[in-house]
């Protein structure tokens, strides 16, 4: 895999260090794409680059992205990668080549969203209040809205502090909100991602887990929006949260569970102490019958936002 620009005879762009790398995977997104590149522009915070990568679109995306390219030239690094791989994994490739240019600040971005002015200025002054050598994960709550952008509503509010081992039971960190420093990005780059994980719960659950720093920014900064086609989307309430995650039903979960509880248990150099004895009493657990799930959810902080959330997951825990 190398670096490229995606207008030939252009040299590969190196920003300075001390900018924020905003990764953009797309896939098929030229529906909304027009309206994520325009408020990136928009941003406060004009010291950026944008680190993108195809994963493989049939539509108009790529088309989008080098006229964004030739608008701005040497303000966008594409990564010459072909294939298909997946959000996660494409994710993380961009995350990889923003960490090995020397990045300090990196930022997810989605094809499909519209940044508030103030997102990156928001993100870069809550992570600069962490000393650099400390993993620090920035995240925020977001406007919700439909496709042409009406208001639906916010996401729900975080009632419990985000940390480990409760990282496990849910992602709290939307990946369109998240920023992370050098240390955290560092940390993440040098994990194997389980092949079911979401690129953002994985960031969230490894910095967790590693002892890391998670600063929540209850202001949104970002319009979500809402439609067919999310990944993952937002409910807009508690109850509906657990409805939905019924409806997902406890074979997905329980599979999502196994594979981070596994992919931690085999990288412990990258865990706290404390994260890394929580996650030998789960894995045991998992391997072993009712009394020791039973065990295992005794716990501390091994629970979700709310009871019937919670009440959910350990009656899969317990079964799975």
């Amino acid at each position: 895999m190398k670096d490229t620009l995606a207008s030939a005879g252009r040299p590969v762009y190196r920003a300075d260090h001390g900018c924020i790398a905003v990764l953009l995977s797309t896939y098929n997104g030229q529906r909304f794409l027009a309206g994520q590149l325009d408020s990136l522009r928009a941003q406060a915070h004009e010291d950026w680059v944008l680190y993108w990568r195809d994963d493989g679109s049939s539509d108009a995306t790529p088309t989008i992205l080098r006229a964004f390219l030739d608008d701005l030239p040497g303000r966008v690094v594409a990564l010459d990668d072909p294939g298909r791989y997946g959000a996660t994994e494409s994710f993380l490739r961009l995350l990889r080549a923003a960490v090995r240019d020397g990045h300090e600040t990196l930022a997810f971005a989605d094809q499909d969203d519209v940044w508030l002015s103030d997102k990156l200025a928001r993100g870069a002054a809550a992570l600069a209040t962490v000393p650099a050598a400390m993993p620090a994960l920035y995240f925020a709550r977001q406007r919700l809205v439909d496709p042409e952008l009406r208001p639906l509503g916010l996401s729900l509010p975080i009632r419990r502090p985000p940390g480990f081992p409760a990282a496990l039971t849910q992602n709290l960190a939307t990946g369109c909100t998240q920023m992370l420093n050098r240390a955290a990005a560092e940390l993440v780059a040098a994990s194997a991602a389980p092949a079911a994980a979401n690129h953002d719960w994985w960031c969230y659950l490894l910095i967790a887990a590693a002892g890391g720093r998670l600063l929540h920014d209850a202001t949104p900064t970002v319009l979500y929006r809402q439609h067919a086609g999310n990944t993952i989307g937002a409910p807009t309430g508690f109850f509906w949260r657990a409805i939905a995650a019924m409806r997902r039903g406890s074979a997905a979960f329980t599979s999502v569970l196994r594979q981070n509880v596994a992919a931690l248990a085999d990288q412990p150099h990258l865990l706290a102490p404390s994260a890394r004895e929580q996650v030998g009493v789960l894995a045991a657990a998992l391997r072993g019958g009712m009394l020791d799930r039973v065990r295992a959810l005794r716990m501390p902080g091994l629970r979700r936002q709310t009871w019937p959330e919670t009440l959910v997951f350990r009656l899969w825990f317990l079964l799975g």
